[in-house]
């Protein structure tokens, strides 16, 4: 059964390939747009690769970057065919070709929706991996002494600056890591001495933040230590004051920017892909509508052109059998190869 047939008369076969064409070097540009926007994901991604734990997140990314470059090479060629279509002769050179042009395009359209998909689905996996990270960034705080670790603290400073957020879930994350380097503590001092023996472990904690988490717009000037103690404050009450501290935590601030990025990004791709798919619709039409009329494509007859000669499953078979077959083929070699390295061992 042939799937949305349409009769082409030679001007509408003109306006076709013209349209085309057109709509060929536009998806080309679209094409170039997708890669450009999996760069700047990729940046934004690798800016912040400090506070993320694995780059599982880099997929994206990396999926948006090989379908905008094999865009530009598949709207290149639809854009040769248009050409060809309209000038006599030139046409059929492109017969044995386009079959496998079509799976090719039609793979990376298909990719690029999953990279469409990908970019809202990303959620989960970019929590975790945040989770993970920021937890590591706030433990290695006070390692500035430490190779590979030196920047961690301007790192995390810089985070929370920007991103007005404190901690990993909130403010409270820094009550329970020594954020303090020993280099700075006096051993001395008895406070510092019963601070350390009163922890398990043997580190200095407290219930404060470093500046980085202050809140320039609060009124109050900022209050980093002993958050939790009323008395420690003139006119303070922990549970009712409007913390002059950000109260958000670096994880939901990071998601929810990188996520806002995602979406714009996964909206843009959204609509490259619906002139992807028209630019593979349109070509579609043309050939059938131009093979019949083989070597005379600038006469004044009327074709038919479609979009499958068969119906969807019939078609789909038709491009899968010969996988399945080429597969069944491997495995019959691969098992009689085993059994022929067999057959000597059973003789003797």
């Amino acid at each position: 059964m042939v799937v949305m047939k349409m009769k082409f008369p030679f001007e509408k076969r003109v306006k076709l390939a013209q349209g085309l064409w057109l709509l060929s070097w536009s998806a080309t540009v679209a094409g170039a747009m997708t890669f450009t926007l999996g760069c700047l994901l990729k940046t934004e991604l690798r800016r912040r690769s400090e506070v993320m734990e694995n780059g599982d997140i880099h997929v994206v990314p990396n999926t948006l970057m090989i379908v905008g470059l094999a865009s530009l090479g598949i709207n290149y060629f639809a854009s040769k065919i248009c050409q060809d279509a309209l000038e006599a002769g030139r046409f059929p050179r492109w017969k044995n070709f386009l079959k496998p042009y079509f799976a090719i395009s039609c793979f990376f359209t298909v990719l690029m929706l999953l990279a469409v998909i990908m970019s809202y689905a990303m959620k989960g996996s970019l929590e975790s991996s945040l989770k993970g990270g920021l937890k590591n960034g706030i433990r290695f705080y006070k390692d500035t002494d430490t190779p590979g670790r030196c920047f961690q603290k301007q790192t995390i400073d810089r985070l929370q600056l920007e991103f007005k957020c404190c901690g990993n879930s909130d403010y409270r994350d820094w009550f329970e890591v020594q954020w303090i380097s020993n280099r700075y503590l006096d051993f001395s001092s008895k406070e510092v001495k019963d601070r350390i023996k009163s922890n398990v472990d043997g580190r200095y904690l407290v219930d404060g933040v470093p500046f980085s988490c202050c809140n320039p717009s609060s009124p109050r000037p900022c209050i980093q230590y002993q958050l939790t103690n009323d008395s420690a404050h003139y006119n303070y009450e922990y549970q009712t004051e409007e913390l002059n501290i950000y109260l958000r935590g670096c994880r939901e601030a990071l998601v929810n920017y990188y996520m806002g990025l995602m979406n714009t990004i996964g909206a843009g791709v959204l609509s490259v892909l619906v002139l992807q798919a028209s630019v593979l619709v349109s070509l579609r039409f043309l050939q059938t509508a131009m093979e019949a009329v083989e070597g005379k494509e600038n006469t004044e007859i009327e074709t038919e052109g479609y979009l499958l000669e068969k119906s969807v499953k019939d078609t789909f078979m038709e491009f899968i059998n010969p996988v399945l077959k080429f597969f069944m083929l491997t495995n019959q070699v691969e098992e009689g190869t085993t059994a022929a390295g067999e057959t000597p061992a059973a003789t003797a």
